[in-house]
């Protein structure tokens, strides 16, 4: 009887641990799609136009440049602005997709009959742009570019938090040291370190994996924290590396700017 309980009490443990590792990749897949659907994707500046006039843009916004420094995973590059409108517009349209154009690239836009006045605006392009908006009647649209965006970093954030629990107050991993794990985790972008956590060591693989090695004393050697820290840490310079240069491979459409998805 005594055997046979432990025996369920383990398989239950076990399933608990399982769903929670598949929660955790669907989140994962969750959060990196949204974040790849909704990157900022530059486009021309006749595109820009062209969506205006048609009236596909569902929402826009005013910038300078894009601040792209790593932030927490899935989250986006949020467009900066000094005051003046442009020389980036940005804008969604109605499948979610951001695009922006940078309008000062057109230094000479005819503005002959325009209703709006250039001042405040970075130049002629970004002038021309806005009489568009208003002639589509789309200039009370400003704001709230990047909305779809908030679903990634919201399943960033628990992804993150989630893992560090289980990292501190789970079982002890079997082929690393709690700290081994952590800056794996972290410091790895677009959450690639989690996946790798998820699918080699406890409590997700059910049974502990073989130690590296026996130390003088017999204990089973494991990872430590600095081995952690520099894997990850080289880890995450080339994949940003290859992300770049997929990106100038393949284009915007297929790998977002680096950046664009934070890491």
């Amino acid at each position: 009887m005594g055997d046979g309980l432990r025996g369920t009490l383990s398989l239950i443990r076990w399933r608990w641990w399982d769903v929670l590792r598949l929660a955790l990749v669907l989140l994962w897949l969750v959060a990196a799609g949204a974040a790849w659907w909704t990157a900022p994707r530059q486009q021309s500046y006749e595109q820009a136009r062209a969506d205006v006039a048609a009236g596909r843009v569902v929402a826009y916004q005013w910038g300078d440049n894009w601040d792209r420094r790593p932030g927490t995973w899935f989250g986006q590059a949020p467009l900066r602005s000094s005051g003046d409108l442009g020389p980036l517009f940005v804008w969604r349209t109605a499948d979610g997709r951001v695009h922006w154009t940078d309008a000062d690239v057109f230094g000479q836009v005819a503005l002959a009959g325009t209703v709006v006045d250039d001042e405040g605006f970075s130049g002629p392009g970004a002038a021309a742009l806005a009489r568009d908006l208003r002639a589509a009647g789309l200039e009370q649209r400003v704001g709230g570019v990047q909305p779809a965006g908030s679903i990634g970093l919201g399943a960033g954030f628990v992804l993150g938090v989630v893992c560090l629990a289980v990292i501190v107050g789970g079982p002890a991993p079997a082929t690393g040291t709690r700290w081994y794990w952590f800056w794996l985790v972290y410091l790895v972008p677009y959450g690639l370190g989690l996946l790798f956590w998820l699918a080699v060591d406890r409590p997700w693989t059910g049974t502990a994996t073989a130690p590296l090695g026996l130390l003088d004393g017999g204990t089973p050697r494991r990872r430590s924290g600095l081995l952690g820290f520099g894997v990850g840490l080289l880890a995450a310079i080339l994949i940003s590396f290859l992300t770049m240069v997929l990106h100038g491979i393949l284009g915007d459409w297929w790998v977002p700017r680096p950046g664009d998805l934070s890491s």
